[in-house]
């Protein structure tokens, strides 16, 4: 594991969170929501966004502070190339749609990209999907981009 930003520190502290059965709730994916436009929801909504929120804000960042995944296509500076710990920005089911997926990029293996992320199979893990999906890699405005 490289660890080359101090959010990414933080969100592989998070790894093996997950969300609960039905009829209860984790209280961390709640805290995860807390500076989201969904606050105080339980982790049965999706919580993808809210965890890159949360593991920036950790980290003195401000996020979007939006539960919606594809909210950070707008935020921080666009990259051209991906860097370990940058935000990238999936889509889900349809590209043009509202639905996606945001996670911390961690590497790129044929087709596929690999992410640091919440909500991944319902837990905080490394998880896989088609490089196809992706629509873009979001930084930090002023945060200097470290070497991986």
């Amino acid at each position: 594991m490289t660890t080359v930003t101090p959010w990414m520190a933080i969100a592989y502290r998070e790894l093996g969170v997950q969300t609960w059965p039905s009829g209860r709730s984790n209280p961390r994916i709640t805290d995860y929501h807390a500076h989201t436009n969904i606050a105080g929801y339980d982790d049965k909504a999706s919580w993808c966004s809210s965890f890159v929120n949360w593991s920036l804000r950790q980290a003195g960042i401000v996020g979007t502070n939006s539960a919606l995944a594809r909210s950070w296509l707008t935020w921080g500076d666009p990259l051209e190339e991906p860097v370990t710990g940058c935000i990238a920005v999936l889509s889900r089911e349809d590209p043009t749609g509202w639905k996606g997926h945001v996670g911390f990029f961690l590497r790129t293996e044929d087709q596929a990209v690999f992410l640091l992320g919440g909500n991944q199979l319902n837990q905080v893990r490394e998880h896989h999907y088609p490089i196809a999906s992706l629509l873009a890699y979001r930084w930090p405005v002023n945060a200097p981009v470290a070497a991986t």
